[in-house]
């Protein structure tokens, strides 16, 4: 089995006739993921990638009724009434791959989508992927995500997404193979954090333990370490914290993505550390050490 994405998943992407949108078409495709339809208002007519555009998701879930999925590759200004739309929808999984989404947006759908029971991932996600039956977005690239992910027992969930993939690739090349990858994005507010996805990767049989690249900033890594403390999760997990070098950086700076801002007691990278060892994650000093703990735990 595995999370989010499977060989059932009938994907929907608004802003497809776009850059992003026509690119991540074309990655799900030579994947393997069906792409039902596209969204762009004022381009429904054509095709891309010989997928059907419409100007509505109303329209497109009509003529394409098996659509569960939607991919938003719009710009940022427009994300929230795109979300707003599938939502209105019903269609139960959102990946939102735009960037520099606002805080006050990005908070505005988390609550809606919550209240509707519609699972957001992203803003900032590099996309969702289950080796060898689908992915959505991005991840992985095109003609090198075979090589990169492969069939397995290990979920990842990475704040970043050039990570998710480093992540799998170490895995992949060390002969361990991954349940689904799931890139959440770096944002400050974000549809699903590492405890949303825990929660997922506990009830998939075919998950064996997890990996999670975290960063400094926000809290999303202590939630995290108090899910499996509270024995919420209870499968291996191996975390790596990037951030080491900002024990000696002011409070309330900006480290990369948008959520990396480290406040005073809270977001620093001791901070994280300290939480996830007190909660038994095995906890890497660096990125080749992963692939070695997980066959020690898995005895692989």
């Amino acid at each position: 089995m595995s999370i989010l994405v499977d060989k059932k998943t009938r994907v929907l992407i608004q802003g497809i006739t776009g850059h992003e949108g026509a690119r991540a078409c074309r990655e799900m495709l030579s994947y393997g993921t069906r792409v039902l339809a596209g969204v762009t208002p004022g381009k429904g007519g054509r095709k891309i990638e010989g997928v059907p555009v419409y100007d509505g998701i109303r329209e497109a879930i009509l003529r394409h009724p098996g659509i569960n999925t939607s991919l938003i590759a719009v710009p940022a200004l427009f994300v929230r009434d795109a979300a707003a739309e599938a939502i209105k929808n019903k269609i139960s999984l959102i990946n939102i791959l735009t960037e520099h989404v606002t805080v006050r947006d990005s908070a505005w759908i988390v609550a809606r989508s919550r209240s509707r029971g519609v699972r957001v991932v992203g803003p900032s996600s590099v996309g969702i992927i289950s080796p060898g039956k689908g992915k959505v977005g991005s991840i992985g690239s095109s003609a090198v995500e075979k090589k990169i992910f492969s069939p397995g027992p290990v979920g990842i969930i990475s704040k970043s997404g050039g990570m998710t993939a480093e992540i799998g690739v170490l895995l992949t090349r060390a002969g361990i193979g991954q349940s689904t990858a799931v890139g959440i994005g770096g944002d400050p507010i974000i549809g699903s954090d590492f405890a949303d996805l825990l929660t997922l990767f506990e009830r998939d049989p075919a998950t064996q333990a997890v990996v999670l690249f975290g960063e400094v900033g926000g809290s999303y890594e202590e939630e995290a370490a108090r899910l499996i403390s509270q024995r919420k999760f209870t499968k291996p997990v191996v975390a790596i914290i990037a951030g080491y070098f900002t024990k000696d950086i002011a409070p309330a700076t900006v480290l990369g993505h948008a959520g990396a801002i480290v406040s005073r007691g809270r977001g620093g990278y001791y901070s994280k550390v300290l939480a996830l060892k007190k909660a038994g994650v095995h906890v890497a000093s660096t990125l080749e050490d992963i692939p070695k703990i997980i066959k020690s735990i898995l005895r692989l």
